[in-house]
């Protein structure tokens, strides 16, 4: 990502990273406690129309907090090593 645009995502409130992770948490807080989302939706909350390049930051961000024992990364309804995980994710509250 070039300089510029990450140093406009600090002054809109944090890194882009932080930035994710923010989304993440505050669409599951929004969510019943069983609720799923999609990396894609911390994407579109933060990248507008330009959601689409900031998949891979958004399931980093999704890893970053899975580390921090914040959420678990699921595939098929079963939670998967974030670093293993190849294709769709989807991003639940830890439990």
């Amino acid at each position: 990502m070039a300089g510029g645009r990450d140093e406009g995502a600090q002054a809109q409130g944090g890194t882009l990273g932080q930035r994710l992770e923010a989304s993440i948490l505050a669409l599951l807080a929004a969510r019943a406690p069983t609720s799923t989302i999609c990396p894609s939706d911390a994407a579109r909350d933060v990248g507008d129309e330009n959601w689409r390049e900031l998949m891979e930051p958004a399931r980093q961000a999704a890893r970053r907090l899975v580390d921090a024992g914040e959420v678990e990364i699921t595939q098929g309804g079963s939670v998967v090593d974030p670093s293993a995980a190849k294709g769709p994710i989807r991003i639940r509250k830890a439990r």
